[in-house]
């Protein structure tokens, strides 16, 4: 990603961007936000701004941030990057019948978390980032000067592989009808720090919700059920005991925390906080 580099390893990302496009814009007034944005915080976050970029990388916080928008009637800049691929739109336009355009749920009603691509397969070209970055930011500027035409009804599909676009039509209203927020709910996790006191104690079951090819190359042991397969072996867990999924980051393993607390509700489950990076950083601390 453009604005950091290996020196910044283990800063903030919101401290260190706040930095930096501060000396790369000096008139401009920015209010860093070290918050994870909540269902109980983002209407009071976004209030005061005319327009909202999505630059996340989980589905919570999309979902969270559109909702928001659509209920508080503010445009939302989106964009998203996969492997070699990027998306970008601009959704909940006002229309001058007083509708609104399309927004995320229009194209992607919900999210299923079984489906959240792995570390492996998940990873993005480098410098995709910064393309889709500064598309985001171009919309921007079209929407604050109201000039050109606006990715409204429509996304901008971008191949980093062959450098080629196109843009696929949406549609011109909403045809969604988003009343409240998406509850957020605090994610069960354990610290790395945490389970290493625990786990010579047979205190936890441990799952390797990675791939078995990234479970063989390394893992802390316990079994290996990729997410895709973790509701079919349930009953090779429930053993009484309370349950640490694990992965390379934590993204899959919070993912397989939330799907397992609503297929199961009742059990003991938890997310190794970090995954197996904050395991490996705990170990040189």
């Amino acid at each position: 990603q453009v604005l950091y580099t290996p020196a910044e390893v283990g800063s903030k990302k919101v401290a260190v961007a706040g930095k930096k496009l501060r000396q790369q814009n000096p008139g401009i007034s920015l209010i860093p936000h070290d918050v994870k944005i909540t269902s109980e915080n983002v209407m009071d976050i976004i209030m005061p701004y005319d327009i909202v970029l999505d630059c996340t990388d989980n589905f919570d916080t999309k979902y969270l941030l559109n909702d928001a928008c659509v209920l508080t009637g503010k445009p939302l800049v989106y964009g998203a990057i996969y492997q070699y691929e990027g998306q970008v739109s601009i959704w909940n336009m006002s229309n001058s019948d007083n509708t609104r355009t399309p927004n995320y749920r229009d194209l992607f009603p919900n999210v299923n978390p079984a489906q959240v691509p792995d570390c492996a397969d998940g990873g993005v070209m480098p410098t995709l980032a910064g393309i889709i970055g500064c598309m985001q930011a171009n919309e921007v500027i079209k929407y604050l000067t109201k000039t050109g035409e606006l990715l409204a009804g429509k996304i901008l599909m971008f191949d980093a592989q062959t450098m080629q676009s196109r843009i696929i039509k949406v549609g011109s209203v909403t045809k969604t009808n988003i009343t409240a927020l998406p509850e957020t709910l605090a994610e069960p996790v354990i610290s790395a720090k945490d389970l290493k006191r625990a786990i010579n104690k047979d205190v936890y079951e441990l799952v390797d919700v990675r791939t078995l090819e990234e479970h063989n190359l390394f893992n802390i042991g316990g079994r290996n059920f990729p997410v895709n397969e973790l509701e079919k072996n349930m009953l090779h867990l429930h053993n009484g005991k309370p349950i640490v999924m694990y992965c390379s980051s934590g993204k899959r393993s919070g993912e397989a925390v939330k799907l397992l607390n609503n297929k199961f509700p009742g059990i003991n489950i938890f997310s190794l906080e970090g995954g197996l990076k904050a395991w490996q950083e705990a170990d040189q601390g």
